[in-house]
């Protein structure tokens, strides 16, 4: 089964390469370009729904930032998967809590992008090492908040801890003995509890507290 894929970059040269390089690998079809968040929001709602998103940072009149704040908003089932030459702890962090689920620098190996674009769709998320290095180092420079005196029930404490892990969703049920929906109903309530919009914030508010 091939997962389709929409490029967002300004260099239209990197774009069509990247395009070049994708339509080589066995399961990813590139349905079409964009040069900035703009463009992006013209084609998308009348064209396919890409399963991936490659989406940069810096660009002209929309950029990665708010690019991915939209597509969190209206279009939350999309996967975002940031690539840039920016390897900064501030611009990881910031597409993290837009939304991306995936990040990787463009000097990366073509064996490597097709590798990340893989494991997006297994397992919802792609971070290599680097990056998450940096976040977890966040730990230690994060300001205390109010969170800590939030109460969580056991069950909430148990997926938390699941949460930290590479499992899916529909394994931490299995592992929980529920149902997807169920989980899903945990993770919510521990975004609200939180103020929390992302798996990953999650692992590492685990990881924090001692979960």
């Amino acid at each position: 089964m091939n997962h389709n894929i929409v490029i967002v970059d300004d260099h239209v040269l990197i774009a069509n390469a990247l395009a070049e390089i994708i339509s080589k690998f066995k399961n990813f079809n590139v349905i079409y370009t964009c040069e900035n968040g703009v463009d992006l929001q013209q084609k998308l709602p009348s064209s396919i729904k890409p399963d991936i998103i490659l989406l940069d940072i810096s660009m002209p009149e929309m950029d990665g930032f708010e690019t991915s704040l939209w597509l969190q908003k209206n279009y939350p089932d999309i996967l975002i998967m940031a690539l840039s030459m920016q390897n900064d702890d501030a611009s990881l962090i910031k597409m993290i809590k837009n939304g991306a689920k995936g990040y990787m620098l463009k000097n990366i190996q073509p064996s490597e992008l097709e590798q990340s674009l893989e494991m997006i769709i297994k397992k919802g998320r792609y971070f290599p090492e680097w990056a998450a290095i940096k976040v977890f180092d966040s730990l230690n420079t994060d300001d205390t908040d109010d969170t800590n005196n939030i109460k969580l029930s056991d069950r909430e404490i148990e997926f938390l801890k699941y949460s930290t892990t590479e499992m899916s969703y529909k394994e931490i049920a299995e592992k929980m003995f529920c149902s997807p929906r169920t989980v899903e109903n945990y993770r919510d309530s521990l975004f609200s509890k939180l103020r929390l919009k992302t798996r990953v914030g999650l692992a590492v508010y685990a990881i924090k507290n001692g979960f």
